[in-house]
């Protein structure tokens, strides 16, 4: 039987994994977005069902932004470990610039108030419970922090305290940015795997092994075990591993890759995660996937793969709480969201912020997964007061995206297309509209969206269109991918009409 990479598609990057039982938890980098670290369970590693976030509150996850100079902020990979009872998920919070973790009995929480590693002057942080009961934090060093590469000490799980001063491990193989470590004990060896070459088209794995915790460590002479640069495989910038055993006795990896689009060689979709069997060497060295090749469709060996559970298309917004796909663009403001003000909508109160500041815009947003795909919301919205905005947006970050809204402007209730890419922001079309309500539509394929709006009952009607490369990462920068999301604003003031979305519908296209 076969499988299809990637296994989480849609912006799901460095993701890592443990087992429990029969079952696999795997955690991905959330950035931004809150709630944050979305968490997921399989029985198979290949079908993942969320089951919710591990950090849902502001007391764990402050986005507040205080420098705007790096593009994407807030949670960067996320390790999760199971010891005694407790699931622990570590990472930094690149906003705050602090390492931490929490840890819980289950899975899908409550999870504990985080607990910061004081002294921990870096970012990708991992745990390691050893057979000894002493745990180990390893993480990759701040640029500016010491010799490029993995350092490691250890650590009192209870505190949070490091009970040994940081050593310098291993700097890699030679490629850029070592970072991403994991350390693990597999037949009496300490095996240290990281990231190198960057997140992009140079991405691999690598390995180095010892007898000891602290090294030294000898590099695999065949490095790199995973990498799919230099080639023209559809999945590109594989690198970002975690190893997991199943119950077979299999290994397997879990790593992070995206799908360039053909004709441009960027990507809009995000990293996503990816999933190969994992084969040991006579001498005791691991090898990912095909050679060290990562392809869309793997053999799943005696892993007993399901039939997907079928797409969920449409969100009525019928529960007191929102589904596990949405989320907000950082610690949303309490009072600019509802789902029971009016009873089958998801209601929104525009802020004085827009989706080109800093701050927290009203927006709920859920990841873009699909080339082709049609996406789709009905959006009751009577604006009283000049500026007074609200609609459906393409959204990288504050500088790149594209927006389909209802306004009022100098007293005229429009319709607008409108494209922010880097400095340059342009309104494209304006339409006169004066009804209450709205179906406004994103239709996407690899190359571009064409956005329309059309009465409930009406014919629809085309207002503009934009091309994905211009919200790729490789424009837009950072390390997200799109988000479809819904949002309001005053635009310099709060608005006082309320924005009422009765549905949002994403259909899935052919890929």
């Amino acid at each position: 039987m076969k499988y299809k990479n990637p296994v989480i598609s849609g912006f799901h990057p460095d993701p890592s994994i443990c087992k429990v039982g029969e079952n696999f938890f795997l955690v991905t980098s959330s950035f931004e977005y809150f709630p944050g670290i979305p968490i997921f369970q399989s029985k198979n590693l290949v079908n993942w069902e969320q089951i919710g976030h591990v950090l849902t509150r502001e007391a764990q996850l402050p986005l507040k932004r205080e420098h705007s100079f790096i593009p994407s902020q807030g949670i960067f990979a996320p390790t999760i470990r199971y010891h005694k009872g407790r699931f622990y998920v570590i990472t930094t919070n690149i906003t705050i610039r602090k390492t931490f973790y929490v840890w819980a009995e289950h899975p899908e929480g409550p999870w504990s108030d985080p607990i910061f590693i004081d002294g921990f002057r870096g970012y990708d942080p991992s745990l390691f419970f050893d057979d000894n009961d002493k745990v180990y934090i390893t993480g990759a060093s701040f640029p500016g922090a010491g010799p490029e590469g993995i350092f490691q000490a250890e650590l009192d799980i209870d505190s949070g305290k490091m009970i040994s001063e940081s050593q310098f491990v291993w700097e890699g193989t030679g490629g850029s940015s070592p970072e991403g470590p994991h350390l693990y004990k597999i037949n009496d060896w300490y095996y240290l795997l990281v990231a190198e070459g960057g997140t992009e088209y140079g991405h691999m794995v690598t390995i180095a092994r010892s007898r000891k915790p602290y090294g030294p460590f000898e590099s695999n002479p065949h490095n790199p075990i995973l990498s799919n640069r230099s080639t023209k495989l559809p999945i590109q910038a594989t690198g970002h591993a975690d190893l997991i055993q199943a119950s077979d006795g299999t290994w397997w990896a879990v790593f992070l890759g995206f799908r360039p689009v053909k004709s441009t060689k960027v990507h809009h979709l995000g990293r996503e995660t990816n999933l190969a069997a994992v084969e040991w060497s006579e001498e005791g060295w691991p090898v990912i996937g095909e050679n060290g090749r990562a392809k869309v469709e793997h053999d799943a060996k005696l892993l007993l793969v399901n039939e997907p559970t079928p797409w969920l298309e449409r969100d009525d917004f019928n529960c007191e709480s929102l589904a596990t796909v949405w989320n907000f663009y950082r610690n949303p403001l309490e009072s600019s969201w509802s789902l029971t003000e009016q009873q089958g909508f998801l209601t929104l109160y525009g802020q004085s912020c827009t989706l080109n500041d800093l701050e927290s815009p009203t927006f709920v947003g859920r990841r873009q997964q699909h080339f082709n795909c049609e996406v789709s919301t009905l959006m009751e919205f009577s604006p009283t007061e000049e500026g007074e905005e609200a609609g459906l947006t393409v959204f990288m970050n504050e500088n790149y995206h594209y927006d389909i809204a209802k306004m009022i402007q100098k007293g005229q209730t429009i319709i607008l297309f409108r494209c922010r890419v880097g400095s340059l922001w342009k309104v494209v079309k304006e339409i006169l509209y004066d009804e209450p309500s709205v179906v406004l539509k994103i239709k996407a394929t690899d190359t571009s969206f064409t956005f329309s709006y059309a009465t409930p009952t009406g014919e629809e009607k085309v207002i503009g269109s934009g091309e994905t490369s211009l919200l790729s990462t490789q424009i837009a920068g950072g390390f997200t991918g799109l988000y479809f999301g819904l949002y309001a604003t005053g635009n310099g003031k709060c608005s006082t009409a309320p924005a009422h979305f009765d549905y949002f519908q994403y259909v899935p296209g052919q890929e």
